[in-house]
């Protein structure tokens, strides 16, 4: 088999700049540069938040809730600001530069798909010359143009413009454009399995103990003591998954909770339970950074039987949480502060402390 260089190996994982492979090796670089004393359980919030947290373009805001629900003169809007305004205060330094502290791994996944992307161009360039040779003079549209974008970031400038620029400039604003909007989608993938990555290596940096087996995105029955599938059906995969000599650990973690997912939850422990060999007890965890009120109130009150499915319900801050709610007008806002107060919700430096235990 053909071995690949370093550096053949290291231009195939930024090609898929946004892939495992690469989430995986910028995380570990970003913890590289932390110090020891940065591998508290009380402070590893600030790392999921400083590496997977954004701020959201429409308001400039640090996302907490969903987009539509957050514009100005919307309810969630003075909750974003109040949560903008904690988080900037929590991480020491100002609103306006709070965007400069977070969004860490997209970003330099963005770079390094975006030299990819330019070596790639450069390459394509000379054989695209080549093809359009013979229809030069022609007439023809040339690749990328768009003129109602450029009809529209004229109208936006306006008098604004010094003169008209020349069309290789309209074109170049336009593919920075498009390269704006096809990352922002590549978000979603990064958020999702990006924030099952970030954990592991938050458990690991935690407790560095090499008794503890972690695993992201197994199948089921590949982990300890539980069992095969029945023919045809979708091998399971456990978000993340921590295994002990004397405990193990299935954590699904999800960075917000849409209907669907809630509805997964109760399915996912169902087949947990229906695979599980070994006779022995399990904990079902659940870690989210959603912000919604009534979802965080039916995860912790999700009953299998008659006790709680999940054996903890985890935010990654809690004090964000209330900080958003404010004086908790709504009656769901005041029971998830009451479940903090009593221990059900708990944060994430609260959960990874009981993993010492």
């Amino acid at each position: 088999m053909t071995r690949l260089s370093a550096g053949d190996a290291r231009t195939a994982t930024i090609k898929s700049a946004f892939g495992a492979e690469n989430r995986n090796r910028l995380v570990a670089l970003y913890f590289h540069t932390q110090s020891e004393r940065d591998a508290a359980a009380s402070t590893a919030w600030r790392h999921v938040y400083r590496l997977l947290l954004w701020p959201d373009p429409t308001t400039g805001l640090a996302h907490c809730y969903e987009s539509d629900k957050c514009q100005p003169g919307k309810p969630w809007y003075s909750r974003s600001l109040a949560f903008h305004a904690w988080l900037s205060a929590a991480l020491e330094t100002s609103p306006g530069m709070l965007a400069e502290q977070i969004d860490w791994l997209f970003l330099r996944a963005a770079e390094d798909l975006a030299a990819e992307v330019m070596r790639k161009a450069s390459r394509l360039g000379v054989a695209a010359e080549r093809q359009m040779r013979p229809y030069l003079g022609g007439d023809f549209p040339v690749a990328g143009q768009d003129r109602r974008l450029v009809s529209i970031l004229k109208d936006a400038l306006g008098d604004h413009l010094d003169g008209e620029p020349p069309p290789e400039t309209w074109q170049r604003a336009v593919e920075r454009v498009r390269q704006y909007l096809a990352l922002e989608n590549k978000r979603k993938n990064l958020v999702g399995e990006g924030f099952e990555d970030v954990l592991a290596h938050i458990v690991r940096r935690t407790w560095p103990d090499p008794a503890i087996a972690i695993h992201t995105r197994r199948v089921l029955q590949d982990l300890p003591g539980f069992g095969s599938t029945r023919r045809g059906e979708k091998p399971n995969k456990v978000d993340l998954a921590i295994i002990r000599p004397n405990k193990r650990m299935l954590v699904t973690a999800k960075w917000s909770v849409r209907a669907d997912r809630e509805k997964q939850f109760s399915t996912e422990y169902g087949e947990y339970i229906a695979a599980e060999s070994d006779g022995r007890p399990f904990e079902y965890v659940f870690i989210t950074n959603e912000f919604d009120p009534a979802r965080l109130v039916r995860a912790c009150e999700k009953l299998a039987g008659n006790a709680a499915m999940f054996s903890h319900v985890v935010h990654i801050n809690t004090d964000a949480l209330k900080a958003a709610y404010g004086g908790a007008h709504e009656d769901s806002m005041r029971t998830v502060v009451r479940l903090i107060d009593d221990g059900r919700l708990i944060s994430l430096g609260q959960w990874l402390a009981t993993l010492g235990a």
